[in-house]
């Protein structure tokens, strides 16, 4: 069974949209060994005595999330309550964004009406 947990996960679709709308959080890596892939404008996990930045959002990441979510809940139990970790990691980032998956990211982005009223 898959839980999300948003006091302590946030969707890629909501990082996503972050960065395209330029709302940048700060993204780390927290894998021992990073791999081949990552994020645009990533940092490497700085080392445990390492304090994140209070007036940014964080955002924890790895392969699978599974690092990430413990070490938000660490974070956040020692007051980061900033700090959350990249649901699914980048195996769901690849996967839910990839557009050869899920087409352009259009889909992503809903236009509102500037005056109030949606035409349907």
């Amino acid at each position: 069974m898959i839980h999300f947990d948003p006091a302590l996960e946030i969707s890629p679709y909501h990082v996503f949209r972050q960065l395209t709308d330029g709302e940048v959080p700060l993204l780390v890596d927290v894998r021992p060994e990073p791999g081949n892939r990552s994020l645009v404008g990533a940092i490497a996990y700085p080392g445990p005595d390492w304090s994140p930045p209070q007036n940014q959002e964080v955002v924890l990441f790895d392969d699978d999330g599974a690092i990430a979510v413990e070490g938000a809940r660490h974070m956040q139990a020692a007051g980061w309550m900033n700090v959350k970790a990249l649901f699914g990691g980048l195996d769901l980032w690849e996967f839910a964004l990839d557009p050869a998956v899920v087409g352009v990211e259009t889909f992503l982005r809903r236009d509102v009406p500037t005056s109030g009223t949606i035409d349907r």
